[in-house]
């Protein structure tokens, strides 16, 4: 299995080159960046010192959307980001999430997120596209450079249309589904659907995200994962229910999330019981790491990426190490 690591871009250019170097020395085979608008800084540009910073880990967008991203935007700072990593990048697209909001923008609907998609195809391929898709439209456009290209292109997905679209055309995705088997094993049962559907042979290639933190202080570890937690009432409920939440703390943690990132939600976070924070996010010591890849690799999942939600360079980095470092046991 391999071994991931997903960062939002809020470390300074001079740091940055030098984290990627040691995560790369650790083992890390992906690095996932997020695209989200006012909370981070310029995900292509952080691409670009990573793939100067590294020889071996593939580099991708977690994600892109097509709302504030047009699709021929996207496809060419992919093509770019191909041609500065020498073939390593991976464009990861989904369909936003609520950081839209502060912009005055909805997530994009399904319909969107599977044109934008087929879109982007097109144009690496280097046809000439004229199309008045869902959410956005292309009149002979065309890529003049770089095409054609392959590049491996991840959905990010949690609910059950998204995950078997994404099983229908996606190369990989994103798994947002907590770490616990029962929410693991419904989220595979409609990304294999939607394969079987299109009459692939496999399902794509999966990388589960797990945030949180790694420590041997529990309390800590348990608090750097309560805000995910919170997440998924408001975004994707089916897997509270999987999980065990009550349909009443659910919904009150529902209705007191007003944050935009994730991080935001901690008044709604401190509702949540512990039990099921633990389910949905890496929070713990290096034994929990443990059975969370010994599921992975029953469920045979791709890659296992750490999600650092703690607030320093030393923390984060800590929980990327930990888990490389375990999976390498």
């Amino acid at each position: 299995m391999l071994v991931g690591a997903a960062l939002q871009p809020v470390y300074t250019a001079d740091e940055f080159g030098g984290i990627v170097s040691e995560m790369e020395g650790w083992g890390v085979d992906q690095l996932w960046l997020t695209d989200s608008s006012l909370h981070a800084k310029c995900c292509y540009s952080f691409a670009t010192l990573a793939a100067l910073n590294s020889t071996t880990m593939s580099i991708g967008t977690a994600v892109t959307n097509p709302v504030t991203r047009h699709p021929a935007v996207g496809a060419v700072a992919a093509l770019t980001q191909k041609e500065i990593s020498h073939g390593r990048f991976r464009y990861g697209i989904g369909a936003g999430d609520r950081p839209l909001l502060a912009l005055g923008h909805k997530p994009a609907k399904l319909a969107v997120l599977e044109d934008a998609i087929t879109a982007t195809r097109r144009l690496w391929s280097g046809e000439e596209v004229s199309w008045d898709a869902h959410g956005f439209s292309l009149d002979h456009a065309h890529v003049r450079h770089g095409t054609p290209a392959q590049i491996p292109l991840y959905v990010s997905a949690s609910g059950p249309r998204t995950l078997e679209m994404a099983g229908r055309i996606a190369d990989g995705i994103i798994l947002l589904a907590g770490l616990h088997p029962d929410g693991l094993q419904y989220a595979l049962s409609h990304i294999e659907r939607g394969a079987e559907k299109a009459g692939r042979d496999k399902r794509p290639s999966i990388t589960v995200f797990g945030y949180g933190a790694v420590s041997d202080d529990e309390e800590y570890a348990l608090e750097a994962g309560r805000s995910i937690a919170a997440w998924f009432p408001q975004t994707a409920p089916e897997y509270c229910r999987l999980a065990g939440l009550p349909d009443d703390i659910a919904q009150r943690v529902k209705s007191s999330y007003g944050g935009g990132e994730f991080q935001e939600a901690k008044s709604a976070a401190g509702l949540l019981p512990d039990s099921f924070v633990r389910r949905m996010s890496l929070c713990g010591d290096k034994s929990v790491v443990r059975e969370h890849l010994k599921t992975m690799a029953e469920l045979d999942i791709d890659c296992f990426a750490a999600f650092p939600t703690t607030d320093t360079v030393e923390s984060r980095l800590a929980t990327v190490r930990a888990l490389a470092e375990t999976a390498a046991e």
